[in-house]
């Protein structure tokens, strides 16, 4: 679980640290920095912003460096004795939970030449450097904002991005194929672009023929690892609302690039491939039918399919790393009414919890009296 986080030069951040319980609950009005202390929280969890993709716009403005470090506390496993009493490894045999390491996590980000490089971004563990897919798997975390009601009817790109954050928090070769394949393809359309425009390639059609191959095999990677989520997810029951998840795959192979080449090079872009799926949810209508819950599901039953999908995530990082993620819940109380709260509040003490809210009133008080609470003012 997080124990701590210190944010220097973060967003709207000069210098404050934070300590956290098993739940914890943010307070404080509009434009009071909770946003940017769960953004610098969920950053540790797999090394990017869920709200920007330029990094530098997580910096304090006019600094050059900024800086999230947090010390994670890691449960001593129980085991059982031959008597069949639960024992800690410290002889304790009460069934509680011990200590037995705590792990500092650190991310970087500098704007500007710093050591002579310029906009980077620095993983640490425990002091030792590391590569994002590696810095990954050290802390897990399932956000719910206000924002993530829109991955049912917004655009394909939310929804794959929703797949992205599950697997990336579990799947190393999952986090190794996306960033191969993100480099593929962007050199592949540049390539693209040059005979849309009607220039030669430098070194002919096996130039392409090199970046083929790269989205080929790691789009392959990426298509399997997102199958076995939507396998999982449809294989679940599922307590707060019934679905099945269609993935709409974008196979890529070298027949379907060979079927698209012309089409590509009209387009000067790749045209195939997991970078265009898509999944839809799909809801049942009692009469051996289903519908698109996008077009023809309800607000409130698109809402409680995000709390439903949430709650997945939750129980597939759980089986993935044998552990439960910290649940973050973002200033959900301004876009959910009692009903679906409740159901969030169903969630709490079954993993931490970090919520925040502008109103303390909406918490219920037998759940408040177990929470460490953070009041914070306006900026």
């Amino acid at each position: 679980m997080l124990k701590s986080i210190s944010l220097q030069n973060f967003r709207s951040y000069e210098k404050q640290e934070f300590s956290f319980g098993n739940t914890t609950l943010i307070v404080g009005p509009n434009t009071s920095g909770k946003t940017n202390l769960i953004e610098g929280i969920y950053l540790l969890s797999n090394g990017k912003s869920f709200r920007t993709d330029k990094d530098i716009q997580m910096i304090r403005f006019g600094k050059e460096i900024g800086r999230v470090k947090a010390r994670l506390q890691t449960p001593e496993p129980a085991r059982q004795s031959p008597d069949g009493s639960i024992q800690m490894a410290d002889g304790r045999s009460d069934g509680g939970q011990g200590i037995i390491e705590d792990n500092e996590l650190e991310i970087v980000i500098t704007n500007g030449l710093v050591n002579g490089k310029s906009q980077y971004k620095k993983f640490l563990v425990n002091g030792v450097a590391k590569r994002r897919v590696d810095f990954a798997s050290n802390f897990s975390a399932v956000l719910f904002s206000p924002q993530d009601l829109d991955i049912i009817i917004d655009s394909p790109s939310l929804r794959r991005s929703f797949l992205d954050e599950v697997l990336e928090q579990t799947d190393r070769s999952y986090r190794v194929s996306l960033i191969s394949y993100t480099k593929a393809l962007r050199q592949r359309n540049a390539l693209l672009e040059l005979l849309r425009e009607g220039k030669t390639l430098p070194a002919g059609r096996r130039e392409l023929e090199y970046w083929d191959n790269l989205v080929i095999e790691n789009g392959g990677i990426i298509i399997l690892k997102r199958e076995e989520f939507i396998k999982f997810a449809n294989s679940q029951n599922k307590d707060i609302f019934d679905f099945t998840i269609n993935y709409d795959k974008s196979v890529i192979s070298r027949e379907r690039l060979l079927q698209y080449e012309a089409q590509e090079v009209l387009a000067g872009v790749t045209l195939v491939g997991p970078h265009r799926d898509d999944f839809s949810v799909f809801m049942s209508n009692g009469k051996n039918t289903s519908h698109d819950v996008k077009y023809f599901g309800s607000r409130g039953q698109q809402r409680l399919v995000i709390l439903q999908l949430k709650v997945l995530e939750l129980l597939f990082i759980e089986k993935a790393l044998g552990k439960r993620p910290t649940l973050i819940l973002d200033d959900i109380f301004s876009e959910l009414d009692s009903g679906h709260i409740n159901l969030i509040f169903d969630q709490i003490g079954k993993q931490q919890t970090i919520l925040t809210t502008t109103h303390e009133e909406f918490i219920p008080k037998k759940l408040l009296n177990k929470m460490k609470v953070l009041h914070f003012s306006k900026e």
